[in-house]
């Protein structure tokens, strides 16, 4: 289960539940842990060893986790509340890029439902919170259905490449999203948190094999505080995705870098398969 936002004793490295998703298989992970901000893209190796050269462009990155309630929810609204989410972006100026999806363990009753929307500038995100379509589809398709939501935003940069911004291509049609939200202990110093999300940064710029683009960042929302810090990671399969999670090198950076600092942490991830492609 999801971690209250109080310091508790201290976690192994976040798990993995198996679940399911509108597109395929997706599963929760959670844990207690911490980090901060920063930004990276990975495609290929040559790309990786001339990094230090690659020019970059600010983005503003905004999470937003539902909790649905499952009584009210059935198959055919669930469907509704995500095509009416992804395709919102056909109608609103300022949205770079979006993915939305379903989240397994929908029987723990913490998080179910992920949304994932890239701006240019933190004035299209202000925008995007008070646009009328926008809280429309809050009103009619989402509130009714969910008991929570909770947003994070993050600055951060990715390659200056149309390709990397929208996150267009042919390797961004497919994979796995995987969101991680943490809250750094108050005791946690400035080098202890910039250690921490550095660390994450260089990993999974490392792994091209796995990752296609990786940002993450401090959350300046004021309105929203439960997690002070989120990295968003397209992954290219689940599998892909799992050998990261599994893999030595990010348990141990967990335990050494994050574990000892961190109040609380949520991760998750979902099938970034379309879920809409008509305007509803």
């Amino acid at each position: 289960m999801i971690n209250q936002a109080l310091a508790l004793p201290r976690l192994a490295h976040p798990y993995l539940t198996r679940g399911f998703g509108s597109n395929g298989g997706v599963f929760l992970h959670q844990s207690r842990t911490k980090n901060q901000g920063v930004a990276f893209s990975a495609a290929d190796d040559d790309r990786f060893a001339s990094s230090k050269s690659i020019q970059t462009r600010k983005v503003v990155e905004h999470v937003c986790l539902l909790k649905a309630k499952q009584s009210l929810l059935s198959e055919e609204k669930e469907k509704d509340m995500l095509d009416y989410l992804y395709t919102s972006q056909y109608q609103m100026r300022g949205i770079v890029a979006i993915s939305v999806g379903s989240i397994g363990d929908k029987n723990s009753g913490d998080f179910t439902h992920a949304l994932f929307v890239r701006f240019q500038r933190k004035e299209d995100l202000e925008m995007f919170y008070e646009n009328p379509l926008f809280l429309k589809v809050l009103n009619e398709h989402v509130t009714p259905f969910c008991h929570g939501l909770t947003n994070v935003d993050y600055e951060s940069e990715v390659e200056d490449d149309i390709l990397s911004i929208f996150r267009k291509g042919e390797e961004y049609n497919y994979g796995e999203e995987f969101v991680l939200l943490v809250t750094f202990a108050k005791n946690a110093s400035e080098k202890n948190i910039k250690d921490a999300m550095d660390s994450f940064a260089q990993l999974t710029s490392s792994l091209p094999s796995l990752v296609v683009q990786s940002t993450q960042g401090s959350n300046f929302n004021n309105s929203s505080k439960e997690f002070t810090h989120a990295a968003v990671v397209r992954f290219r399969s689940f599998d892909a995705m799992e050998i990261f999670v599994e893999g030595r090198e990010y348990k141990d950076m967990w335990r050494s870098q994050f574990e000892p600092f961190v109040e609380k942490s949520v991760a998750l991830h979902f099938s970034v398969d379309p879920v809409g492609t008509d305007v509803m």
